[in-house]
């Protein structure tokens, strides 16, 4: 199967309510988010003309459109949150979540916005989203 690989950043500042740590308080990120796909049903076979298992520019305005431009530069914060710190819904940038906005629920949230967009012929195998340069969260596929 032959996978293929976009890669993405975006700035957005987030909170973890109810966190012990210093990610209860608002702070934000680069974020590197790697989106890996594959057209379902291949071999091993050439690929016909014009030999892309996706076009990576169509895959860059998917994940632009959908996610990018929603995302980058936006704060996120729970509804959990803002109801301990209510002065910070009036933020012109900000996105309310019923969930807390982890590495893990963003990506859960970026695979369910991108993949039924995405062609019917075409799924995402593999999600992985760079917190810091040395922290990712991870989705993969189920293989059974």
């Amino acid at each position: 199967m032959i996978q293929v690989t976009k890669i993405f950043r975006f700035e957005m500042a987030h909170a973890i309510d109810g966190y012990k740590g210093p990610c209860k308080n608002i702070h934000g990120h680069t974020y590197i988010l790697h989106v890996t796909i594959t057209r379902k049903n291949t071999n091993d076979q050439y690929i016909p003309s014009p030999g892309f298992v996706f076009d990576f520019k169509e895959l860059k305005k998917i994940v632009k459109d959908s996610i990018i431009k929603k995302l980058d530069h936006s704060l996120v914060l729970s509804s959990a949150f803002l109801k301990n710190h209510p002065a910070f819904a009036v933020a012109e940038n900000i996105q309310i979540w019923e969930v807390e906005p982890s590495a893990e629920n963003i990506l859960i949230y970026i695979k369910n916005s991108i993949e039924n967009i995405l062609p019917p012929d075409i799924s995402i195998e593999n999600l992985k989203l760079y917190e810091t340069s040395d922290s990712y969260a991870e989705w993969k596929r189920n293989k059974s």
